[in-house]
């Protein structure tokens, strides 16, 4: 028996849960301190997850499923782009890579907003190390992974019939 709907927004929110929580044990528990674009992503997986959230809590009409599954496909996009930018600065090579920026902390009390998020969306040198990897993908690889599952399970939401 296929999932309902609302089964099936609650098994993204809580897959996106999953993804935020193991982002902060790899932080906490293991050190790995996230560079701007792993802050970025974590962003964006936050945002598919409480869009799928507030899917299932409000279990909307056609219309709504609709438009929740397109916020969700677009924050997912968004992600995996964001994704594939830290995926390509590993790959540079260490001479081309870009500088080490200053703290996040300290873009944010230093620098007017705009500035501070510009730099923190296109990354620096620190998003350039590639601190961790598992089956050959390093964590924004994976992180890729997950962008394209949960752009397709929202694609699903959007286009099935109730």
């Amino acid at each position: 028996m296929p999932l309902s709907i609302r089964q099936t927004h609650l098994l993204i929110a809580f897959g996106c849960l999953g993804l935020i929580l193991t982002a902060l044990l790899m932080q906490y528990q293991f050190d790995l301190a996230p560079c701007p674009l792993c802050i970025t992503q974590r962003i964006f997986v936050i945002a598919v997850g409480l869009t799928s959230l507030f899917a299932a809590l409000h279990n909307p009409a056609l219309l709504g499923q609709r438009v929740y599954g397109l916020f969700g496909m677009t924050f997912g996009a968004i992600g995996a782009g964001f994704s594939a930018r830290h995926m390509w600065l590993q790959s540079l090579p260490e001479d081309l890579a870009p500088a080490c920026g200053p703290p996040l902390a300290f873009m944010f009390e230093n620098f007017p907003l705009a500035q501070a998020f510009e730099l923190l969306l296109q990354g620096d040198g620190n998003c350039a190390k590639t601190v961790f990897s598992f089956l050959g993908l390093s964590l924004p690889g994976w992180t890729a992974v997950a962008f394209v599952g949960l752009v397709a399970l929202c694609l699903y939401q959007t286009l099935r019939r109730r």
